[in-house]
């Protein structure tokens, strides 16, 4: 058990990350002193990963696993391994600018119903624009679908300013996570077999409907690489998306709701898959069959999770949910960013 030296862990998982270790740890442990410990998870890692940062990065704690166990698998095995007040869940392909911890710190510390926030996440490889997982803070329409201010489906915005506040959102990304860590173990972390991608959403929704907050904080800012694990548009990726929203859905909804929506939702996700049959896309294709099937043959387990979920609701909300479909506003109407939404935001 690493007991930390101050009140916030921030904990980089790894999978072979030698060369993101090299270009940004530097900044990270100049920005740790004094605020926080950084903590490296090597998911059994094949290369000298772990020998590198040992040897040039000695501040560095490491917690060692055997396997690899994915994202969400990964930081639910190695977080056990860490005691702190707040965690910050801090993927390799993330560079922290000067000033980027204290206004999240700021912000947990003086809100304690808020039980995770994100900082503002925009484009490594172009710095005027957010980034597609996380930008200016996560929503999701009526149906499921997820989006971001600054991004939603395929429009990057640039970053004017516009975002600069800090807010309510419906979901933080876990690309870079502030989160409390009692609360996190309390309502049981990342769900492991979610793998990758939507874990940190269906986190997010257990903490509202446990009664806490999700945030996100204009004043910070870090930039992010993106794809470096599983490239965006890959059959792969367009699985997870397309089957942990059908978990996602099925574990958090209430009933009520559950009934009407999801076959509805499953309707759309057949006109998607349409929609790539029509374009050539097989692969496409191949990956949402394959995502539906693995949700209906496992369905049973997905259940479970769905009692466990709702056993730990106190408060249900449905805060911070678009009241329209996102696809329709954005495929028909032309509604290309957020603030062509008309959003109201709650601001903190």
């Amino acid at each position: 058990m690493i007991v930390c030296q101050h009140d916030t862990a921030v904990v980089v998982l790894s999978y072979n990350g030698r060369d993101l270790h090299r270009l940004f740890f530097p900044l990270l442990l100049q920005e740790a002193k004094g605020q926080y410990d950084l903590i490296l998870i090597d998911n059994a890692c094949t290369d000298d990963t772990a020998a590198y940062v040992r040897l040039n990065f000695p501040e560095v704690k490491i917690v060692s696993l055997n396997v690899n166990k994915g994202f969400a698998n990964g930081y639910y095995e190695g977080l056990k391994e860490i005691q702190a007040t707040y965690y910050v869940l801090l993927s390799a392909d993330f560079e922290v600018t000067p000033g980027w911890f204290q206004p999240l710190h700021t912000l947990m510390q003086t809100h304690p119903d808020i039980g995770a926030s994100q900082p503002k996440i925009k484009y490594y490889k172009d710095k005027t624009k957010f980034e597609y997982a996380g930008a200016g803070g996560g929503f999701m329409d009526k149906w499921g679908y997820l989006f971001c201010r600054g991004r939603i489906f395929f429009t990057l915005e640039e970053d004017l300013g516009q975002y600069d506040n800090t807010i309510e959102t419906f979901w933080a990304s876990g690309g870079c996570m502030f989160v409390r860590a009692d609360v996190y173990h309390q309502l049981g972390g990342l769900d492991k077999v979610l793998y990758a991608h939507m874990e940190e959403v269906d986190l997010c929704w257990r903490m509202k409907n446990a009664g806490y907050r999700i945030a996100y904080c204009g004043a910070s800012t870090v930039y992010h690489i993106g794809g470096s694990v599983i490239s965006y548009g890959s059959p792969q990726k367009i699985f997870y998306n397309y089957r942990n929203s059908l978990v996602l859905l099925l574990k958090n909804l209430p009933l009520s709701t559950l009934c009407w929506l999801f076959p509805w939702r499953l309707i759309l996700d057949g006109v998607s898959g349409l929609r790539a049959f029509v374009k050539g896309d097989f692969n496409e294709v191949g990956a949402i069959l394959k995502a539906h099937w693995s949700f209906y043959t496992h369905f049973p387990q997905w259940y479970a999770k769905r009692k466990i979920s709702t056993s730990l609701i106190t408060t249900p909300t449905m805060r911070a949910i678009y009241p329209k479909s996102i696809i329709w506003q954005y495929f028909v109407k032309k509604k290309k960013t957020f603030t062509d939404l008309d959003i109201k935001e709650t601001m903190i």
